[in-house]
């Protein structure tokens, strides 16, 4: 055995790096995996240590491999410190299968001991198992994992350490100077149950956290034939979650186009006033904003289809007698990739809403029509807008209102890394882009060590409750070197982004508004934006809102809704709108 003073600083060494692990699991990723280096060295010296220690006679196979394991933490530890620039995939498979070798070897040693030491390596061997079951999973939250385990690990090796100094040092001889034994497994008893407590209690959130994701329903199904037409219904039902009093609702299937000229069909809702209108319903067609960038991550599968996507106003909206027509957008809900901040497949699939949405007879719609949209939706409504008049000439457009728009595509992804939790949203747009664009490649814009955060990020919604792992992976990477291997505003991905900038003509009214406090759609790019398209002759009613940010900007109770619904009512009532640029 060691020296007791060297015992004793390995064991303070040993706590200082499991609670660095444990209380800061979102710290940046070559943080980290130094953390995680030094823990996997000091758990493989523990293992050693508790091998050299062992008083049963004779050389079992679980101790031989028990061995082998702890001078293999050992060197992966050397590996993980002197490589940190070793891609999480690799690290997930390295964890998941030690871990699950030394659940193995634990519960094969629980077999050959005394009855504290027996129940301690049963009891590890299975939280070892358990946490290997995690890691495999859900790899993503192997970054927790790391900082939750091998903390927890860390420690309990450093207090075991501690303690056989002070035993030494204070524990009686017999009369032949051998020291007592008595009670000497009670500290492993305890942290194993330590232990498997945190790997039930991880699963088991984990568990909760999966099974509250939005479930497919049959509804969204295509049919085997379709029509040939963009903007069909292809089928109805009646709709109850999340409608306004007052209200009546249906969820629609209809046929659209996608980002690359493809037949598809989409999703939506229609939400209509339980009183008539005189000459119908007019429409508010709704673009919303990001929900995330996944198939279950539709609106009109989350528990409140509208608020999910920032809707504002939505009791105003029923009580003027207007109807919402809302796309969840193709590929949300319906498969194949969504279009997310790609303005063919968006703009499409808002006027394609419109268009079905008049053939729900009960719905007695009107033909005139406003979009509104927000964020991602605001991208959508641009592109809507600049569309409308060749791809959509019977939807009559009497304006459009992009509300914090996404609208300089470039900008927007360029300053994402250095937003707190920005590489959740850059994920969406990578995913969309690569798996729309076969020039866009995945691999040439991800560093290796986020690639498979990134997948996992981008198969989350924003309104569940697993999102908060993303947030913690989004936090790591953010305060790491990000998630891009290359400038986004290079290569194919920066083509492909400037080929979505809305830049066309809206033949509409158009009204712009903006937070001045909007951390993710910065004020300056959005008046530079709308500068350069009144420039080139564009006519925007532009209004900044001081101390708004990017959701405040639609709450209810923002200074921009009155004057939403004003405008919206002057657009439908017919008034002229401005023949100028305006700023307010």
């Amino acid at each position: 055995m060691w020296p007791a003073w060297v015992q004793g600083l390995v064991g303070a060494a040993a706590i200082v790096i499991g609670l660095l692990l444990v209380s800061r699991p979102s710290s940046s990723l070559q943080t980290l995996t130094v953390y995680a280096g030094l823990s996997f060295i000091l758990s493989g010296a523990g293992d050693l240590l508790e091998v050299r220690a062992a008083r049963s006679p004779g050389t079992p196979w679980s101790r031989r491999l028990q061995s082998m394991l702890g001078g293999f933490w050992i060197c992966a530890g050397l590996v993980v410190v002197l490589w940190r620039g070793l891609a999480m995939d690799a690290l997930i498979v390295v964890v998941g299968v030690s871990l699950a070798l030394f659940g193995v070897v634990r519960i094969a040693q629980s077999l050959r001991r005394g009855s504290d030491s027996r129940a301690a390596s049963a009891l590890l061997g299975v939280s070892d198992l358990v946490f290997a079951g995690l890691v495999w999973w859900w790899p993503d939250v192997t970054l927790l994992v790391i900082a939750a385990l091998f903390g927890v690990r860390t420690m309990r090796f450093g207090v075991s350490q501690l303690v056989h100094v002070f035993r030494k040092r204070q524990k009686p001889r017999t009369e032949d100077g051998r020291r007592r034994r008595g009670g000497a497994h009670r500290p492993g008893l305890l942290g194993a149950v330590t232990a498997l407590v945190l790997a039930l209690v991880c699963s088991g959130i984990g568990f909760q956290l999966r099974s509250a994701s939005p479930t497919m329903e049959p509804f969204y199904t295509a049919p085997a034939t379709l029509p040939g037409q963009p903007g069909q219904l292809v089928r109805s039902e009646p709709f109850s979650r999340g409608v306004p009093a007052g209200a009546r609702a249906w969820r629609i299937l209809y046929t659209t186009t996608d980002a690359v000229g493809s037949s598809t069909v989409a999703s939506g809702l229609v939400v209509v006033p339980e009183a008539p209108s005189p000459g119908g319903h007019k429409v508010i067609a709704w673009a919303h904003g990001t929900t995330g960038y996944a198939q279950d991550c539709a609106p009109t599968l989350l528990k409140d289809p509208l608020g999910s996507g920032a809707f504002p106003a939505r009791e105003a909206v029923i009580a003027n007698g207007w109807a919402i027509v809302s796309t969840d957008y193709a590929g949300m809900g319906t498969p194949g990739p969504q279009p997310y901040i790609i303005g063919q497949g968006e703009g499409r699939s808002v006027l394609d809403s419109v268009r079905a949405a008049h053939q729900l007879i009960d719905a007695q719609l009107s033909p005139e029509t406003v979009l509104w949209g927000h964020s991602q939706g605001g991208h959508a409504a641009l592109w809507a807008g600049q569309l409308a008049s060749g791809y959509a000439p019977e939807v009559k457009l009497d304006g459009v209102v992009a509300m914090a728009p996404a609208s300089d595509t470039i900008g927007l992804v360029r300053s994402l890394p250095a937003l707190k939790g920005g590489s959740a949203l850059a994920a969406f747009v990578i995913a969309a882009y690569s798996a729309t664009y076969p020039d866009v490649r995945f691999d040439s814009y991800v560093l290796p060590s986020a690639r498979i955060m990134v997948r996992e990020m981008a198969s989350r919604c924003l309104s569940n409750a697993d999102e908060f792992v993303s947030i913690l992976a989004a936090l790591s990477l953010d305060n790491d070197q990000g998630i891009l291997a290359a400038d986004p505003a290079e290569g194919p991905l920066g083509q492909r982004l400037r080929e979505n900038t809305p830049t066309g003509t809206i033949h509409a009214p158009l009204m712009v508004a903006q937070g001045l406090a909007d951390p993710l759609i910065r004020p300056g790019m959005q008046s530079t934006y709308v500068a350069s398209r009144c420039a080139a002759g564009e006519i925007i009613d532009y209004r900044e809102f001081a101390g708004r940010d990017h959701l405040s900007l639609v709450a209810d109770t923002s200074p921009l809704i009155p004057g939403l619904l004003a405008w919206t009512a002057d657009r439908f009532a017919g008034k002229p709108a401005p023949e100028s640029c305006t700023h307010s």
